[in-house]
């Protein structure tokens, strides 16, 4: 029955298809071995002024890594929300038991139009089947298109030495809404980073 919420979500990224999500950059620490978050304590953190979708994207990649093997905590639950001096925070986290973090932010907005010249089919038959098929003939006239695309930075580091292990941009083309961009975003970003 707990499933139902993130079979749900997982659905409509799938049939929306209206979204997509690739790394235009990735890092990865060389010393960091593949599933190296198993089994560890690793605190989500989503940096936004929106106290609201920090919330619900700290929940999505806490449970995310939890379903991947690491116990995955939520910031808001551990940090206190007036706090933005970087030490204390790692300080705090270590002392709850967190060994690493994964952080999220937007990191840009942009707008990329793309122009689609207009088409006809061409017929290269006889006299007698094309004046059949030039009645029918469809010509697509030209368009312009819109796509909204989202940049989103995310970083993850060990806490006990304060070493980063992974650093990312991606984008998303036409997220429907922030919720189901940062739910993408940290899809994407669980499967490479489990690998």
């Amino acid at each position: 029955m707990s499933r139902l919420p993130a079979l749900l979500a997982f659905a409509t990224l799938v049939l929306g298809g209206c979204s997509t999500t690739h790394f235009t950059s990735t890092w990865q620490d060389p010393e960091t071995r593949a599933g190296a978050l198993r089994g560890k304590t690793v605190a989500a953190i989503f940096l936004s002024k929106d106290a609201n979708l920090r919330r619900a994207s700290e929940v999505y990649i806490a449970n995310d890594l939890t379903n991947r093997g690491a116990r995955g905590v939520t910031s808001y639950s551990i940090l206190p929300s007036s706090n933005t001096d970087g030490e204390a925070a790692r300080e705090i986290l270590k002392n709850a038991g967190v060994d690493a973090a994964i952080v999220m932010r937007i990191a840009g907005k942009d707008q990329k139009v793309t122009y689609h010249p207009g088409s006809t089919s061409a017929f290269y038959g006889g006299f007698g089947p094309y004046y059949s098929y030039g009645y029918s003939a469809l010509y697509t006239p030209a368009s312009v298109s819109t796509d909204t695309v989202i940049a989103v930075e995310t970083l993850i580091y060990r806490l006990s030495d304060d070493k980063l292990m992974w650093a990312s941009i991606s984008n998303t083309t036409n997220p429907d809404n922030l919720s189901m961009l940062i739910d993408e975003t940290a899809d994407v970003i669980s499967k490479r980073v489990g690998k």
